[in-house]
């Protein structure tokens, strides 16, 4: 197309590419808006950059995050650690919070799951997310804002914000992980094999790692479990160690937690 007719035609269709620019903008902030179901609680302490305790001595992690974790035992402190809490303390200057409750309202640790609001509107996880101060996570039934969640986390990846720039956080080989590698990571690997329990789907990324999709979570996926053979992923996840085998195996209960 001649170089004066794709400009013309560019100028014409301008202002409807910005009308539906912002028309996405606001649909992402839409769906970020603290609805009407809150419960107000009040904030005494916190404890990392997406847990902290309440007045009545409960204790609620964020829905839809993980931050950096803070030194623990033999463990130092992950990079960013510091920033997140601090970030968090600082937007919960006030001590007020609303929290919407997760579908699934308690983890394994007895914490209650709810997505954090201030007063104000804002929602806490995205506005850590934007920050680059951690990564989004995804455990059914727990859905609410996904769509916000993942938008924050995209604004920061692409601006390489955060844990987004820090070499720390990025993906590592599933061949190369060892028993001492647990905890929340990105891993990178090629299914090589496919296994099938009684309530799972196994994805095998070669030897010593697996991915274990529980049945009723394969709903959610767009490939049936066969499908990934052969496919070359990068997942992120808690891994943990199946001590009589010594093996590696990390939950991948939705498709959001495959980059």
């Amino acid at each position: 197309m001649p170089g004066g007719m794709w400009q013309r035609g560019a100028l014409r269709w301008a202002p409807l590419l910005f009308a539906g620019l912002l028309l996405v903008s606001a649909e992402s902030r839409a769906g970020c808006t603290a609805p009407e179901d809150t419960t107000p609680v009040t904030v005494s302490a916190v404890l990392d950059g997406d847990t902290v305790t309440l007045a009545d001595g409960r204790h609620v992690r964020f829905i839809g995050i993980n931050t950096p974790e803070r030194s623990r035992h033999d463990h130092p402190a992950q990079p960013l650690a510091r920033a997140a809490t601090g970030r968090l303390r600082t937007l919960l200057a006030g001590g007020r919070l609303n929290l919407v409750i997760g579908r699934d309202p308690r983890d394994h640790y007895g914490r209650l799951l709810a997505h954090p609001f201030l007063p104000d509107g804002t929602n806490l996880t995205a506005r850590l997310l934007e920050a680059g101060l951690g990564f989004q996570t995804v455990v059914p039934p727990n859905l609410r804002f996904l769509a916000c969640y993942r938008q924050a986390e995209r604004t920061a990846r692409q601006a390489g914000r955060g844990v987004w720039a820090e070499p720390a956080f990025r993906p590592v080989f599933a061949s190369t992980l060892t028993p001492d590698d647990t905890g929340f990571r990105r891993v990178t690997g090629t299914v090589t094999r496919i296994g099938e329990s009684r309530t799972a789907w196994w994805l095998n990324l070669g030897r010593g790692f697996a991915l274990r999709m529980p049945k009723r979570d394969v709903p959610y996926f767009r490939l049936e479990p066969r499908d990934f053979q052969g496919r070359t992923l990068t997942v992120r996840g808690w891994i943990y160690v199946v001590k009589k085998r010594n093996e590696l195996r990390m939950n991948l209960r939705h498709p959001a937690m495959i980059e």
